[in-house]
């Protein structure tokens, strides 16, 4: 079976954060996104800590579908450099992680 896929994002605002998981399963880069409000991201960014209310992005994909999600993010994020971390889903449901990799195929 393909490796399944977890990627974390991060988007400045709602607007961003819609437009990104819609473009991620409208072109097969992502089975699913879930959409997460409230979350607040400290980080040092050009020599001082930041602070921002963020929208997280949790995208289900693969492994060969990962480098046109990457792309898409990159393409539609307004930020100079977006998050966007993947990590490998080490196990699951075989149904849903089938089911993930029927619903990224078109894209690899």
């Amino acid at each position: 079976m393909t490796q399944a896929t977890v990627t974390l994002t991060t988007c400045p605002n709602r607007n961003v954060a819609d437009a990104i998981a819609e473009a991620l399963v409208e072109r097969h880069h992502a089975a699913c996104v879930n959409i997460i409000p409230g979350l607040t991201s400290v980080y040092r960014w050009d020599g001082a800590i930041q602070k921002d209310e963020e929208w997280l992005l949790v995208a289900k994909t693969t492994e060969p579908a990962y480098p046109g999600l990457e792309a898409c993010v990159l393409d539609l994020h307004p930020d100079e450099l977006p998050e966007i971390v993947a990590l490998p889903a080490t196990g699951g449901l075989s149904g849903y992680l089938r089911w993930v990799a029927q619903e990224t195929e078109s894209a690899q």
